[in-house]
């Protein structure tokens, strides 16, 4: 079945709906939803029911908007004073990590390549160019699989995981363009690499930090009748972001997290709404993009490269990629040895590897489809080993806490200065007494609502506390507020702003 104008609808629509139910059943058994969109498409492609889709440039564009959305998404959903204290570590995993993991996994990739009978001797030049296609971590599928579960992570991991996966795409790129220009023209200038690279970050990161700044004034100053405009201005200011930073030699993908994280920061105009329509919007390009790579690839070609793709792959898990960790982390001594672990075994391979092997293949590059083959081979045994023990593991090395679900799911508009937040009745609340009047709290500061059991109800002054409620508490002055909760032996309050 070939795709064309008159069935692609049909057919898309088909993709995404049974992508849907996939990923719902795939949840129950902690599969990965992004692999079942992978092995949907593959399930569907050539190799499958027939759809004939063998359009790399179509897969690399489509994989581009979808980086552009997922990235800005993740930049709007991380809060700057949690990625403040492991700055350094992220960073650090983002640059230097990736230049490790390639270096390693490419002398493995030369070593080991002339061994087997069936597979072609790959140059040492070759090997790093299939290694640098696989050395980042890959953002969507980190951010779906650490979000997906109501679990969170001791030592603040999460933060720093996302900020790697979030930021590290840009020096896994440009190693790859970097050898596909070796590789072509055979030579290599040392210096002009250095010299592009510090430009591409340099001018990436301001780009993104400058033009994020215009966002925020331009969605807080315009004014637009529609609401629902705000969602389309914002969607337009993404991809202006991430071409615009590209035409002046910048790196895009930089610079569209880097927007995100200083947009997401910043109090805008209908920003719950906006940040809703991001999340369900990188979801279906997540979708989309996954689809597209499992249809462009023949799974019967993977079967020829299994041997080296399962000991690259085993490889890359238990070996490079731990050994990069814990390289890059060695100045930041109070890390512990289990939570080096940890970030040895959430580095993830996703779409970002598959969508840069297909520019060996616009390339031209010799073996260019047998570096994709592996690559995507590499992908489904990263998902399949690492992406459903995840949560087994954070429990294993003791890292594991549990985030508590919400009683009020409630947010109040940007332009309203007051705060939300959450406490939940413990015995050090009710020594005083337990009536609401009870209560020490600040001025201006009201409990305006209690979740007991199941059932929500407004208390009066007289209300009799009982522990393990839940008190909505609102508050003009939110700093008083916290210094309450740190007074009465509250831990870690749920903030809403």
């Amino acid at each position: 079945m070939i795709l064309d104008t008159g069935n692609i609808l049909l057919i898309g629509s088909v993709l995404l709906f049974v992508s849907v139910l996939a990923s719902k059943a795939g949840y129950r058994f902690g599969v990965p939803a992004l692999l079942l969109f992978l092995g949907v498409g593959m399930l569907f492609g050539s190799d499958g029911l027939g759809i004939q889709f063998n359009s790399p440039s179509i897969a690399q564009f489509i994989g581009m908007l979808a980086l552009c959305i997922i990235l800005f998404s993740g930049g709007m959903d991380t809060k700057f004073s949690e990625i403040k204290p492991v700055l350094g570590q992220g960073v650090m995993l983002a640059t230097l990590g990736v230049v490790l993991t390639a270096g390693i996994t490419g002398l493995f990739v030369w070593l080991i390549s002339g061994a087997f009978d069936q597979f072609v001797s790959l140059t040492l030049t070759q090997s790093l160019l299939l290694a640098a296609v696989m050395s980042s971590t890959d953002s969507a599928s980190v951010f779906s699989i650490l979000r997906s579960k109501r679990q969170g992570l001791k030592q603040r991991l999460r933060p720093m995981l996302e900020l790697e996966s979030g930021s590290n795409d840009p020096m896994a790129y440009m190693l790859t363009i970097l050898l596909i220009q070796i590789i072509n023209s055979g030579e290599i200038d040392l210096q002009a690499s250095i010299v592009l690279f510090i430009v591409q970050m340099s001018v990436g990161a301001l780009s993104g930090f400058l033009l994020g700044k215009g966002a925020s004034l331009l969605m807080n100053r315009i004014n637009i009748d529609n609401r629902s405009l705000y969602s389309v201005l914002l969607l337009a200011t993404v991809f202006f972001i991430f071409s615009f930073t590209d035409l002046i030699k910048g790196n895009g993908y930089l610079a569209v997290y880097i927007a995100g994280l200083v947009i997401g920061n910043h109090k805008i105009v209908f920003k719950k709404s906006l940040t809703t329509f991001f999340d369900g919007f990188a979801w279906l390009f997540q979708i989309v993009m996954f689809l597209t790579l499992g249809l462009l690839v023949n799974p019967s070609e993977l079967v020829h490269v299994t041997g080296i793709g399962l000991l690259v792959g085993i490889f890359m898990i238990v070996v490079a990629r731990p050994a990069s960790v814990f390289l890059c982390l060695l100045p930041f001594r109070h890390m512990t040895t289990r939570a080096r672990w940890f970030v040895s075994w959430v580095g993830l391979r996703g779409a970002v590897p598959i969508i840069f092997a297909t520019y060996p293949l616009i390339a031209g590059v010799e073996h260019a489809n047998l570096i994709f083959n592996i690559v995507f081979f590499i992908t489904i045994v990263s998902l399949l080993i690492q992406g459903t023990t995840v949560n087994y593991m954070a429990k294993l090395l003791r890292l594991a806490v549990n985030e508590k679900e919400e009683a009020f799911p409630i947010d109040l508009p940007e332009t309203i200065k007051s705060a939300l937040s959450e406490i939940e009745v413990v015995p050090v609340l009710l020594e005083k007494g337990d009536r609401l009047r009870d209560l020490t709290l600040p001025p201006h500061t009201l409990v305006v609502m209690i979740k007991r059991d199941d059932h929500y109800f407004v208390p009066t002054g007289n209300t009799q506390l009982v522990l393990n409620d839940k008190l909505l508490v609102l508050s003009d002055n939110d700093e008083e507020l916290k210094k309450t909760y740190q007074s009465l032996g509250i831990l870690n309050p749920i903030e809403k702003n």
